[in-house]
């Protein structure tokens, strides 16, 4: 009767443990920007793009980032850079008002990101997955081209 008592006080302490197995990163996957739902102030003065992809994947203890966009226009561009969440720069290919970026990571669904351009920042944001891997959310603030403020909140939707 005594063992079956410790296996039962066992198990009970067992269901509590912290060990979980690790999980992936929500924001591993592709992404479509949501132009309904998304919101820049003050609002741009080109129209809004036709299409923006997101595209993320693993890259170490890090991740490698890729977006292709589709401006009003119809011209395609693509960025990218490939980070770890140190807080170091780490280069951000292909933008004309960006060229680092550094990440923290706060936790699988959420890293915090500072873009510079000529060691200058110029923007800050937060990226957001939500609780059912369906929704990305990207809060951003900084300063335009011109130099004047600018923030907003772009909202995608896994594909």
């Amino acid at each position: 009767m005594r063992w079956l008592l410790l296996v039962i006080i066992t198990l009970a302490v067992g269901a509590g443990s912290p060990i979980v197995a690790q999980e992936e990163d929500a924001h591993i996957g592709t992404w479509k920007l949501n132009i309904g739902k998304s919101k820049v102030t003050p609002a741009p003065t080109l129209p809004p793009p036709q299409s923006v992809t997101r595209t993320y994947q693993r890259f170490g203890d890090g991740l490698q980032y890729r977006a292709d966009v589709v401006n009003a226009a119809g011209r395609r561009t693509t960025t990218g850079w490939s980070v770890y969440f140190d807080g170091k720069d780490y280069p951000f290919v292909g933008s004309t008002t960006v060229d680092t970026i550094a990440l923290k990571k706060v936790d699988n669904y959420t890293f915090e990101s500072v873009m510079k351009k000529g060691g200058k920042v110029v923007t800050t944001g937060t990226n957001t997955v939500s609780k059912d891997r369906r929704t990305m959310t990207w809060s951003f603030k900084g300063t335009n081209a011109q130099g004047q403020p600018v923030s907003g909140v772009q909202v995608f939707e896994k594909q």
